[in-house]
């Protein structure tokens, strides 16, 4: 499903079922989950296979993948990528910072959000407005869930490259149904990437097997001088799942 979100020269691959044991982690990898429950064990393992194929076919070795600032994933000098799970998918993207600035992809179920109240608390009144239109013109696609897994990708694209927090409010998402793709504006200001100031992301989207599969691949905009991205602050952490 992945690959179809994605543009050459990105490189995504996935699993619809978990490595088998022995779990084939590096011994570093293999300490950061040695007291997980094996179904953590078990997702952990995959969606780094998942990353090691996509690597492969960049013609990279095989190397551990351990968890970074607040549980990014930390990836081989001179690349950028993704990773996601959900129950019965697992999946990576991955590509050279030559040709992609950040990578940002996310999955979920596709079904509503499981709490009525998590919607008031990831979107925005206006957001909110839309979805409803959407469901009554679209009822097979949980659109509660496809919001809140495009500001899941918006937020493992934007965080590479700042260092910092984004929180649910500070990103309006518009989905297009039609074109399957939709548009994530910044309300506050970007990143700074060649020294060309980013004001808002694209991504596609796909809903299948069961799956609301969310991605943004952001090339790196020609540059008008030397920008200088914006280092970390030390905000509180907010509620995205990490745990890759």
């Amino acid at each position: 499903m992945i690959a179809s979100l994605l543009p050459a020269p990105a490189v995504t691959a996935e699993r619809f079922h978990d490595v088998p044991e022995p779990l084939g982690l590096f011994p570093e990898e293999e300490r950061v989950v040695a007291g997980a429950v094996a179904a953590r064990r078990r997702e952990f393992a995959s969606v780094r296979a998942c990353a090691r194929e996509a690597l492969g076919t960049l013609g990279l070795p095989p190397v551990p993948l351990l968890p970074g600032t607040k549980g990014a994933p930390r990836w081989p000098d001179g690349v950028v990528g993704s990773m996601t799970h959900c129950q019965g998918y697992r999946a990576a993207a991955v590509a050279l910072r030559e040709d992609f600035a950040s990578i940002g992809c996310d999955a979920e179920p596709n079904a509503p959000l499981p709490s009525p109240g998590l919607l008031e608390a990831v979107s925005l009144p206006r957001e909110r407005a839309v979805l409803r239109e959407l469901a009554a013109r679209r009822p097979a696609v949980a659109w509660d869930r496809l919001l809140f897994s495009a500001k899941e990708s918006v937020y493992k694209t934007w965080f590479p490259l700042t260092g910092r927090s984004l929180d649910f409010d500070e990103a309006v998402i518009t989905p297009d149904p039609s074109a399957g793709t939709f548009r994530a504006e910044l309300l506050v200001p970007g990143p700074v990437v060649n020294g060309v100031r980013i004001t808002a992301f694209d991504g596609r989207w796909r809903v299948g097997n069961g799956l609301v599969v969310t991605a943004i691949a952001l090339r790196p905009p020609e540059g008008t001088g030397s920008g200088r991205v914006p280092g970390p602050r030390t905000d509180a952490a907010r509620p995205h799942d990490w745990r890759t």
